[in-house]
């Protein structure tokens, strides 16, 4: 008998917003997970993973999030059987931002904890993770044989216009000067890896509805209003549904230039934040799309209640030994846009910079 080659299988979830859905009586994330490893109750089926990335937006309030959610969170992650927490990698959404002048990022430092520093509350023991972290909270590293993943939490905890004035961050994505620094040397320094970068937001100008204002909608006198997301004329509203600051510069695309000279440079960009069914094309991009010699996947949105549009899904990304292809699947976790469970027109396969190996 042929042995298979072996498969590494990633899990990608974003956008949980577990306290939205909690007031509707719908666990997004316990859901999720139990699709995962047992199946749903209507018909779709359990799959394997080996490592899974949830992409923020953990919490759902307009508000600074607070201990309630958290302890909600945690409870929701309780729900794994067959895997530990500690195989779930993190980082921080635009919702799980805190108030400026309130300890930087508190919340998702004490109940998400991306690098197990506060075991305490969040469950986190970094003792246990797979594959250990090398890094902080807010820009962390992991490797996974030739796959090496670069986290990087959003920083719009800034005052205005990058966070807001009185409550928790804007739509538009930030990150500090320091994280991009460390993802260039990063990148630079790692060119036998198969890069993995991951972020809430999208770059501008990749995957469905990152443009310029897509974020938003106009109404019949041709003014601004919400749509994916939320309309703040003082918080970048041109950036809402892309990675729009870099320390408090708008419009930066420092990654977009980066990779626009250096094509291949990363193999992956993960994000989410922009919630729609799987078949959107607002602006002429899918879900998942190529750029730069680059594939960037918007995997939104576990959560069914917050915002307009959102259909909950997720993606699972299968690695194969010795290949040098990725194959990306769609999980539908609910059957209001189609019978839950995998949905084929979503599934694609992309190339590679190089074969995968799990022995690095």
């Amino acid at each position: 008998m042929t042995n298979q080659p072996q498969q590494f299988r990633l899990w990608a979830t974003s956008d949980c917003h577990v306290g939205t859905d909690i007031q509707h009586g719908y666990e997004s994330l316990a859901e999720a997970i139990r699709h995962s490893e047992f199946g749903g109750a209507e018909g779709g089926p359990s799959f394997e993973w080996d490592v899974g990335l949830h992409l923020g937006d953990f919490s759902g309030t307009q508000l600074s999030p607070d201990d309630a959610e958290g302890r909600e969170l945690v409870r929701q992650f309780g729900e794994l059987k067959n895997h530990q927490r500690e195989q779930i990698y993190t980082l921080a959404g635009n919702h799980d931002a805190t108030h400026h002048d309130e300890p930087t990022q508190w919340w998702i430092q004490k109940w998400v904890d991306p690098t197990g520093e506060n075991t305490e509350h969040s469950g986190v023991d970094p003792s246990r993770m797979p594959y250990p972290v090398d890094g902080t909270w807010e820009r962390y590293s992991f490797r996974a044989g030739n796959l090496l993943f670069l986290m990087m939490s959003d920083r719009n905890d800034f005052p205005p216009p990058v966070g807001r004035g009185e409550r928790g961050g804007y739509p538009a994505g930030a990150v500090t000067g320091e994280t991009f620094d460390w993802w260039k040397s990063m990148v630079e320094d790692n060119p036998d890896s198969i890069i993995i970068s991951a972020h809430h937001h999208m770059l501008k100008e990749t995957t469905v509805a990152s443009g310029s204002y897509e974020g938003l909608t106009r109404d019949d006198d041709g003014n601004l209003k919400s749509h994916y997301h939320g309309y703040f004329p003082a918080g970048g509203p041109e950036g809402t549904s892309y990675l729009y600051f870099v320390d408090d510069k708008p419009d930066a695309q420092a990654f977009e230039g980066y990779l626009a000279e250096n094509p291949g440079a990363i193999d992956l960009w993960l994000g989410g934040h922009t919630h729609t069914h799987p078949d959107d094309r607002t602006g002429g991009k899918s879900h998942i799309e190529r750029k730069w010699d680059v594939t960037f996947a918007n995997v939104s949105a576990l959560a069914k209640y917050h915002a307009t549009y959102t259909m909950p899904m997720s993606r699972l990304f299968t690695f194969t030994e010795g290949s040098a292809e990725v194959t990306i699947q769609c999980y539908l976790h609910t059957s209001d846009y189609a019978p839950q469970g995998w949905y084929p027109p979503s599934e694609r396969t992309f190339e590679l910079g190089k074969p995968f190996s799990i022995a690095n």
